[in-house]
């Protein structure tokens, strides 16, 4: 016979993003103000990160700091390395994580999570599912080229992202439980470069109308972040695929680069917004009511 769903329970994994990735806060705040309960968690890179912070009951601390950071502040957290392999040591972020996410190990957590890294020289995934919490998160948010690589048991660990940005098969199901997925891997670049040329059309006077305009938008960072971002894009995709969520909540944020880490607030609401309307999009009532999944 086959298990009934209990709509209240949720088994919540959470994407890769960046800044981005802020949004996941709003959208746990949204699903908790909705009734929902979370029973596990999975997460990749700063989903790995947000996660973290709810498993071991930091998330109201998580936000206050992020809500608090500037340009200002951002800056001051930059750690500048002259390693060949890698822009920033990280050493200050994680410093500075480790006031609000406990020293504690991840088989102490009140509820089953995990963390998702890649496995540099083999090319394989890493999952984290015992061990430091700070240290799973750590190895999870290896930004390759930008943070310095997390050096464990002989591995070279980097962002889970380059191999699993939504790991939907890796959180631990509990008896009539939901699969909700977060990917925050789509962001709609079409859309953003037409009001770009258009912004650009209109500052141009009539004379310079008429002479060609250099595409300055496409450089050299700007072809490998596009180039990234249509990868994980695509394995997101694919992983929707193989291990189909009950509910899906896509958030595509064109205004926001994976560096926006001084519009939390912004990023939280849209996190609320995006999941309000995937719940009644679907139909999904937490205490009986229509359900549509």
């Amino acid at each position: 016979m086959e298990q009934k769903q209990e709509p209240g329970k949720i088994a919540l994994v959470l994407s890769s993003g960046g800044a981005r990735g802020l949004a996941h806060i709003g959208v746990i705040e949204e699903l908790e103000a909705q009734g929902y309960s979370i029973t596990s968690v999975a997460g990749c890179s700063m989903g790995a990160l947000v996660g973290g912070a709810y498993a071991a009951g930091r998330l109201k601390e998580l936000k206050e700091l992020v809500c608090s950071m500037d340009r200002r502040k951002m800056f001051s957290l930059v750690d500048f390395s002259f390693s060949l392999n890698h822009l920033v040591k990280g050493d200050k972020v994680v410093e500075t994580l480790r006031t609000v996410i406990p020293e504690v190990v991840i088989e102490a957590l009140p509820l089953p999570y995990c963390a998702i890294s890649t496995d540099w020289e083999r090319g394989e995934e890493v999952v984290f599912r015992t061990g430091s919490l700070m240290e799973a998160i750590r190895a999870s948010i290896s930004l390759p080229a930008l943070f310095d690589p997390r050096r464990t048991d002989g591995r070279i660990l980097i962002d889970g992202g380059v191999i699993n940005p939504l790991p939907l098969n890796r959180v631990e199901r509990t008896e009539g439980d939901r699969l909700v997925g977060v990917d925050l891997s789509g962001h709609d670049y079409w859309g953003q470069r037409q009001v770009q040329l258009k912004a650009r059309a209109r500052g141009r006077n009539a004379l310079t109308r008429r002479l060609p305009t250099p595409d300055t938008d496409v450089t050299y960072l700007s072809l490998l972040a596009r180039a990234s971002s249509l990868m994980i894009r695509q394995n997101s995709r694919l992983m929707e695929q193989l291990t189909q969520p009950d509910l899906l909540i896509d958030i595509q944020m064109s205004r926001y680069s994976g560096m926006d880490y001084d519009k939390a607030d912004r990023l939280i609401a849209i996190g609320r917004s995006a999941t309000r309307q995937a719940l009644g999009k679907a139909g999904i009532a937490p205490h009986g009511g229509h359900e549509g999944v």
